[in-house]
């Protein structure tokens, strides 16, 4: 069957962090943090559950950003005292502000780990765990310490990933995720180095190893841009690429932006998880537009290799919204699985 699962976040709950805000600070601290975490986490499991998603996350309830969320459980990185860099190819902004590399990195310990039992005991679905990718994570930091290329600071990170993504499979993860956004920028770096960070990072992995390769959160100065874009074709450079990996599952957006669905055939025999639903408008969707966009991927893709999901994190949107973008993807998936006879 066509299953279904999302990119990776969730709105937080207005408890626990301002509402339609990205990186917004928490409004709990300490054990009452911890507590409204938790109940995060239970809310959104509930509501995936509920709509018929086939695999779950736990919407990143944990992480205020999705890349520092991981990094500020590392050695050597500061997450407080930022820094100004041009990254994303400044296709944003001219300068970001990164997280800082401040000594030598090193995994402690496991970060996410306990996250991922918590939701293990709490649903017998499928399980994904989230991770920033190597290159991403690389764009996204400025190395004060030694000053290396991001190149070599994508390497870093990849073996640092490796020992998270290994533990997480030793406690019982079903599919691990790097995402890459910057997969869709850095074309020539993803051929050069990006895959090889990305194998790095998932050596030794025997459960689902995905990719997410988006255009970005629906946030305003994203939309801003796709809506002057009007080039789309990254996709057929690097799905090529990323078909000749150890990776299992690439994640691609469709919904939002001009991609042309004909990008997934070179993924033929690995899956693809078609991003059917925008994170880019609190319109939902009816489960007929993501119907009509999952039959236009058939034509590129074997069914059991076609995984619904949304273009990105939902965590900008409101609850409602997203709650009815859950509904919409599991009920969508539905209509097409009937039609091929398989529900």
């Amino acid at each position: 069957m066509i299953r279904t699962t999302i990119a990776g976040s969730l709105p937080k709950p207005t408890w626990l962090a301002q509402p339609n805000v990205l990186y917004a600070p928490w409004r709990l601290e300490g054990p009452q943090l911890a507590e409204g975490q938790d109940d995060a986490v239970g809310l959104w499991i509930a509501e995936q559950e509920r709509a018929g998603l086939d695999i779950l996350t736990d919407g990143e309830q944990r992480r205020r950003h999705y890349i520092w969320g991981f990094l500020q459980g590392l050695e050597g990185i500061d997450t407080d005292t930022l820094a100004m860099k041009a990254s994303r190819g400044q296709r944003y902004a001219k300068e970001t502000p990164v997280a800082r590399i401040v000594g030598e990195v090193a995994w402690r310990g496991p970060v996410l780990v306990e996250a991922l039992r918590y939701m293990k005991a709490r649903t017998r679905r499928p399980v994904k765990v989230t991770l920033p990718g190597p290159m991403t994570s690389a764009d996204s930091l400025l190395d004060v310490h030694r000053k290396r290329s991001d190149a070599d600071v994508a390497m870093t990170i990849a073996a640092v990933l490796n020992r998270e993504a290994l533990a997480l499979q030793e406690a019982g993860a079903d599919v691990i995720q790097l995402d890459e956004p910057c997969f869709n920028i850095y074309l020539d770096e993803v051929a050069e180095w990006g895959i090889a960070a990305v194998e790095r990072a998932f050596a030794g992995i025997r459960v689902k190893r995905a990719l997410h390769v988006c255009y970005g959160y629906g946030i305003d100065i994203v939309k801003a841009w796709k809506a002057s874009n009007r080039e789309w074709t990254h996709y057929f450079t690097t799905l090529p690429l990323i078909a000749g990996s150890c990776v299992d599952q690439v994640s691609i957006e469709t919904a939002a932006s001009g991609v042309d669905v004909s990008c997934i055939a070179p993924m033929r025999g690995k899956e693809v998880m078609l991003g059917v639903v925008s994170v880019s408008t609190e319109e939902v969707e009816t489960p007929e537009q993501v119907a009509a966009r999952l039959r236009a991927a058939l034509a590129h893709s074997h069914h059991d290799h076609l995984i619904a999901c949304t273009d990105c994190g939902m965590v900008p949107l409101s609850r409602r919204a997203a709650a009815g973008k859950l509904r919409a993807l599991a009920a969508g998936a539905a209509i097409v699985n009937r039609e091929l006879g398989l529900a």
